[in-house]
């Protein structure tokens, strides 16, 4: 998994955050945690997309060298607040697993499922993402 930076500013709104090693690739929500989540959402958007262009995503930097750049340098200063964030992208091939798990809860896994209008995998899935995301 590939980790990137983002930079969380307070808007008038709520908190925004830009991914400075993926130019445009913004997001916006109420809270940090939430910001963390929609700018993770965001990455992962922009990497499809460059890719089925058949660009390469731009290797992340690490947090020093960020902070390096004038321009981070300043908006880090002014009090946005570095974040990591995971590129989770699809390999475009599923994969089967085996998995052990309490009756019980695979029963609540599929009614919630059910009720979103997904498959289990696709359910598992989604909560494993948005549990990576933070």
């Amino acid at each position: 998994m590939t980790t990137y930076f983002g930079l969380v500013h307070k808007s008038r709104s709520g908190f925004d955050i830009t991914v400075p090693d993926l130019p445009g690739c913004t997001a916006s929500a109420d809270t940090i945690d939430a910001a963390r989540r929609a700018g993770a959402e965001a990455m992962r958007l922009w990497a499809e997309t460059v890719v089925s262009s058949g660009r390469a995503v731009p290797e992340p930097r690490d947090l020093d060298d960020i902070a390096k750049d004038p321009d981070v340098a300043y908006e880090i200063k002014q009090g946005a607040l570095p974040v990591a964030l995971p590129l989770l992208l699809d390999a475009g091939r599923t994969q089967r697993v085996q998995i052990s798990l309490d009756a019980g809860l695979v029963a609540a896994i599929d009614d919630a499922a059910k009720a979103r209008g997904l498959t289990r995998s696709g359910f598992l899935a989604s909560a494993a993402r948005d549990k990576i995301a933070g």
